[in-house]
């Protein structure tokens, strides 16, 4: 039993929460694209809470799973390039902003698949934390009706976290280029 990871049921909390996360990816999407701006805002932040809770909960009781080790970042991605896609089509989010995220998320995403394969597990770094923050501030910003003079610090948030996701991005490329060294 030295490995609790496999010995451990699949079935528990931290799993139940991301499922659902990913269960209400499409009711999420749904009410961006009718532009039901609160309700969307509000299942966001619900989605996101429990984003935070399932990994607390599976360190804190020891239920780290091999699902939710991959299930958890595939529920991240998916929420946050559907709030991204979904604002470009319904509100003023720039495509540019969404493309950039996307590119990076996705192809760190596999380099780090590709890592895990070569028996490296690449740690999410406080930069991909300030990253996550702040996309989830932007997403939540645009979500909000809130009044025109809002539209400029909303855009500025969105850019800061871009700026973090491309900056994040090539730091974990340097440092694993100073360990493969």
């Amino acid at each position: 039993m030295s490995n609790a990871t496999a010995t451990q049921s699949n079935w528990n909390l931290p799993n139940v929460l991301t499922s659902l996360r990913i269960i209400f990816i499409p009711v999420f999407a749904w009410l961006v694209l009718d532009q039901r701006w609160w309700w969307a805002f509000g299942v966001f932040v619900a989605l996101m809470i429990t984003d935070k809770l399932d990994g607390d909960i599976a360190r804190a009781r020891g239920l780290v799973t091999n699902f939710g080790k991959i299930a958890d970042p595939i529920a991240d991605k998916a929420l946050m390039i559907t709030a991204m896609v979904a604002l470009n089509i319904a509100s003023t989010l720039p495509v540019w902003i969404t493309v950039v995220i996307v590119i990076r998320e996705l192809g760190i995403t596999a380099w780090r698949m590709v890592m895990l394969r070569r028996g490296f597990v690449v740690p999410a770094s406080k930069g991909g934390k300030l990253k996550t923050v702040l996309q989830s501030v932007g997403i939540g910003l645009y979500l909000c009706p809130l009044p025109a003079w809002m539209d400029t610090p909303t855009l500025v948030v969105m850019i800061l976290a871009a700026v973090v996701t491309v900056i994040t991005g090539v730091q974990y490329l340097v440092d694993a280029g100073k360990v493969n060294k």
